[in-house]
């Protein structure tokens, strides 16, 4: 049994490998290549940061105003690409489910390690640049921060499973998942702070887990920002509920997955 197990995964790893440098080849074939997949996001967030330091040097609730928004752009970001090009990956890969070997969730997890791998290499272009510009940078727990991203990459390629079964029987899911999605730039604390809110209108925010992600980080590299209106457990909770459904999504489906 135990060799079975140890069989089945190292048969799994080889095929998001070959996956993984399939999907390599596929989409940086140009002349800009791999680094454009890094220079785009980190230009996007770098200026629209610093652009809004610009107009507003005040700290944010202790924060400074660059710092506030990178964190909250790289959040949403990390979300958002997930979303937006993951689920693609199932319907994309669906002439090598031919071989017995790959499956359509391995599909899917090898294009959320391509985007985890490129949001990381952007995190560390952007802390690079605070440096070079002798930024003043806190970062007072940096294992609560990382575990925040983690639960993020897995709340986002769980949503991500959700939407590449439903994309492969109803494709007009693609367009009510841009529709979904779209408000959740401006909804998710990303240009201003829960605490700029009234309490009593928190609620209208904190159903989504994304504030939860954003706030939570942000209180993780300056404990003096606070975490008011925002709680660790409710990112835990979604968290899991949004994995175990996705997988019992794909459980019961993957078969007719494979049909379409």
């Amino acid at each position: 049994m135990e060799r079975a197990v140890k069989t089945q995964l190292h048969a799994w790893r080889r095929v998001i490998f070959a996956l993984f440098l399939r999907e390599l080849q596929s989409k940086f074939n140009d002349k800009l290549g791999l680094g454009w997949a890094f220079a785009e996001p980190f230009v996007f967030v770098f200026f629209l940061a610093f652009g809004r330091s610009l107009i507003t040097d005040s700290d944010v609730h202790s924060i400074p105003v660059f710092l506030f928004m990178m964190i909250g752009l790289m959040g949403i970001q990390s979300f958002l690409t997930c979303l937006g090009s993951v689920p693609n990956a199932i319907k994309q890969n669906k002439p090598l489910y031919a071989f017995r070997q790959v499956q359509p969730i391995a599909a899917l997890i090898t294009a959320g390690f391509m985007e985890f791998c490129i949001k990381l290499g952007v995190t560390v272009l952007i802390f690079i640049a605070i440096y070079l510009l002798q930024m003043d940078f806190q970062l007072a727990d940096p294992l609560l921060l990382l575990f925040l991203y983690l639960t993020l990459w897995i709340f986002a390629i769980s949503v991500s499973l959700i939407f590449g079964v439903l994309n492969t029987f109803v494709p007009e899911t693609g367009k009510i998942k841009g529709l979904l999605t779209r408000p959740l730039f401006f909804i998710s604390c990303i240009f201003f702070s829960l605490q700029d809110i009234p309490p009593e209108y928190w609620h209208w925010f904190t159903w989504n887990p994304l504030v939860h992600f954003i706030e939570l980080a942000r209180y993780a590299c300056y404990p003096s920002y606070g975490n008011k209106g925002v709680s660790i457990n409710f990112v835990l909770e979604v968290t899991a509920i949004t994995f175990f459904f996705s997988l019992a999504i794909y459980h019961i489906s993957w078969k007719k997955v494979l049909a379409r």
